[in-house]
């Protein structure tokens, strides 16, 4: 297809321009072509393609992403049959424990924040729904690859690696492997300062009819999570509510 751009490339690049879009939290045209080294021609025929789908509005010259993306997600959200089962013991728990309470799936090798409740003790932390994180960083993450096979353990770390984010994050595929196979005879896991220091995490996994769902975890000041009285209790909650979570999903009760 010489002198032209083939469908599966352009299609690249409209998504590239979301990219840019996001990142930029809007941009005109210039901005567009420089980011992504692209004619400025060529970047206002994708932008106003994008427009014309509804996916991205037009104010006096800037390009932003349209609340269609909002709507879409949630809606993605609110289908999940795990979410639907787990949101009212999820909004029971943080109000019990004060603190943050979260519900993670897996996909493409990476952790989805698919909903998260705040206790009113609950530390900020930048968390909402949809955003991604990696699976080895903290305790939730790793009660998902504990139920996963050693294969695909294997490909989610070629793929995506065990780069550092604080200084306690597990980055040696050895250890972390040896860390997966006791949570995987505890049932749990627990850690603090792997994804962003001062925060513990203790997290259980979700688990239907030997199918993993995703998992419920708690996020909360490592100081708190540290002391073995409180991870007890707070274990103790996620397993009672692992279990309110699993019977309304196979039963819907």
């Amino acid at each position: 297809m010489s002198g032209s751009t083939s469908p599966m490339k352009s299609v690249q690049r409209s998504f590239d321009v979301i990219d840019v879009l996001w990142e930029l939290d809007g941009a005109g045209p210039t901005e567009i072509a420089e980011e992504m080294d692209i004619p400025r021609s060529t970047a206002h025929v994708y932008l106003q393609t994008l427009q014309s789908t509804g996916y991205v509005v037009n104010t006096d010259g800037r390009y932003e992403l349209s609340h269609a993306f909002l709507a879409m997600g949630s809606r993605l959200k609110h289908r999940n049959q795990i979410y639907q089962a787990s949101q009212t013991a999820l909004e029971e728990l943080a109000a019990e424990t004060g603190e943050v309470v979260t519900l993670i799936v897996e996909e493409a090798g990476r952790a989805v924040f698919l909903h998260i409740e705040r206790g009113e003790t609950a530390i900020e932390l930048g968390l909402y729904s949809g955003i991604t994180i990696p699976l080895y960083s903290h305790a939730s993450g790793k009660t998902i690859l504990s139920t996963l096979s050693e294969d695909r353990v294997d490909e989610i770390i070629d793929r995506h690696g065990l780069d550092s984010i604080t200084s306690e994050t597990i980055t040696d595929r050895a250890t972390l492997l040896e860390k997966l196979e006791s949570v995987r005879a505890d049932g749990y896991a627990v850690d603090w300062d792997q994804q962003i220091e001062g925060m513990g995490t203790i997290g259980v996994p979700i688990v239907v009819d030997e199918q993993l769902k995703g998992s419920i975890g708690i996020a909360c000041p490592t100081e708190r999570v540290k002391s073995e009285s409180y991870q007890t209790e707070l274990l103790n909650r996620l397993r009672e509510t692992n279990e309110t979570i699993t019977i309304k999903y196979q039963y819907g009760t």
